[in-house]
């Protein structure tokens, strides 16, 4: 990979949850080099089967041929210490949305990563990009990249400039969006939710709310957004395949920054995340699943 993009060849994620492997997955499929982290061993055994059994997946559909799941798998490597990525031109964290965890990965990430043109960039979906630019030495150089769940399937990418983001940090995350992994992106200002985020959320909570006070069901709110309004997943099913936990802290932050009421999360959604009742990844949300 040359040219405009600063020869980002080698790639760190921290993270290999849902959304981190997913990310990883689209830059290995990408020709890059694509170095896994995660805080435990037992954790990065778990993101490992999660990220090669969703290649495997790819190859048996016939999206990748049998030759191209070796060399992408060959890309990918794993590790629990941040350090192994001093060598990588850009870096994506994508771990649980919250700040202050997010905020002390930059600063190890602003230690370790030697590279001075290197990018470190965030999957966050609602926090303020700013406020991890300012924890690094080199605020001009961290930018929001922030793809949707599954990352290998959706095509959009969110790019967040943070007042502090240099003009060279957005044209490159850009062609690396774009050109290198394929994405269609949107730029979108440093406020809390961005774009995509600030128009679903109040939807997702709205219909929370519908069911929490009995309005209709939960299959009735899922079919009339399907069949009313074209919608290929309901509001419920949405939220679940999101992550309640996530839908919750977005929320959060979306009410901090605003200060609206719709922004607000519904006691219930906060009492199924108190119950640990997250969604997809848990087996049980709005729905029950296998």
């Amino acid at each position: 990979m040359t040219g405009i993009s600063g020869d980002i060849a080698r790639v760190g994620v921290v993270g290999c949850g849902q959304m981190g492997a997913g990310i990883a997955e689209v830059c290995a499929r990408s020709g890059l080099e694509v170095m896994v982290a995660e805080t435990t061993g037992e954790a990065l055994e778990i993101g490992r089967t999660r990220l090669f059994n969703s290649l495997v997946k790819a190859a048996e559909r016939g999206k990748i041929t049998a030759a191209e799941l070796d060399e992408t798998q060959a890309r990918l490597s794993f590790t629990t210490d941040l350090g192994e990525f001093a060598d990588r031109e850009l870096v994506i964290e994508a771990v649980v949305e919250n700040e202050q965890v997010k905020t002390e990965i930059f600063q190890v990430l602003d230690h370790v990563v030697t590279r001075p043109d290197a990018i470190l960039a965030s999957n966050t979906s609602s926090i303020p990009l700013v406020k991890l630019a300012v924890a690094t030495a080199r605020p001009d150089h961290v930018i929001g990249i922030h793809f949707f769940n599954p990352a290998p399937v959706q095509q959009l990418v969110e790019l967040i400039p943070a007042l502090t983001t240099s003009e060279g940090t957005l044209s490159r995350a850009r062609v690396f969006a774009e050109k290198v992994l394929g994405k269609h992106a949107i730029r979108a200002q440093d406020r809390s939710g961005f774009v995509v985020n600030a128009l679903l959320i109040p939807y997702l909570l709205s219909a929370i709310r519908m069911f929490e006070s009995g309005i209709a069901s939960r299959e009735d709110i899922d079919n009339g957004m399907e069949m009313g309004c074209a919608h290929p997943m309901g509001p419920l099913k949405l939220s679940d395949l999101i992550g309640l936990d996530t839908v919750a802290s977005v929320a959060y932050s979306m009410y901090e920054e605003y200060k609206e009421p719709l922004y607000a999360a519904p006691p219930l959604l906060q009492r199924m995340v108190d119950a640990g009742r997250l969604g997809r990844k848990t087996g049980s949300g709005f729905y029950t699943y296998d």
